[in-house]
């Protein structure tokens, strides 16, 4: 069976993929709010990865920035894994060749340590 190929997105925010209202939700409130909230940065081969505490409100934040985020950004993988025993939320932004290297100059502030 032949694979077939997805046509890849340019390494750039649309915008424009959001509402206004939902842009300002995802850049100006929960943005912020979870870089305020990350517990840690893990770098990984092909993007990072950030630490959250477990609790239902910051896991439904994250839930919600990622849905914008793959609107905005579709040429990130997204996962969110909660670790087992009450353990940590982790939020990867991986992807690509290329991605890693675009967090890293339009996401400076989420990599901050």
């Amino acid at each position: 069976m032949a694979e077939t190929k997805r046509s890849e997105s340019p390494f750039a925010c649309n915008r424009l993929a959001l509402t206004p209202e939902q842009r300002k939700r995802h850049f100006d409130e929960l943005g912020p709010r979870l870089r305020s909230l990350k517990k840690s940065v893990r770098e990984l081969p092909n993007g990072y990865e950030f630490e959250f505490s477990p609790d239902s409100n910051t896991v439904q934040l994250v839930m919600e920035w990622a849905v914008g985020e793959r609107a905005c950004c579709p040429f990130f993988d997204i996962d969110m894994r909660l670790e087992r025993e009450g353990g940590s939320l982790w939020l990867a932004l991986t992807g690509r060749e290329g991605v890693k290297e675009f967090i890293r100059a339009d996401g400076a502030a989420w990599i901050k340590r």
